[in-house]
């Protein structure tokens, strides 16, 4: 089960957690992610395609030619 919700933190940055009742005592195990940090981050998976396979062509011929170049 998983809970969330957005709070605001104030100046004293206390906060106090009502638990829903249908969450059962015992033990439990809180995250807290402040939004800020994350806010900006787009998941990797995003990025995936945005190269065509024709800009660098066959990835293994243009990691061996720019390996080429290196000096022995």
């Amino acid at each position: 089960m998983t809970i969330e919700q957005t709070v605001e933190i104030p100046p004293s940055r206390r906060i106090t957690i009502d638990v829903p009742r249908e969450v059962p005592e015992g033990p439990v195990i809180l995250t807290f992610t402040p939004a800020l940090a994350t806010s900006n981050r787009k998941p990797i998976s995003h990025y995936f395609g945005i190269l065509s396979p024709e800009t660098y062509g066959d990835g293994v011929a243009y990691q061996r030619k720019i390996r080429d170049e290196w000096d022995d």
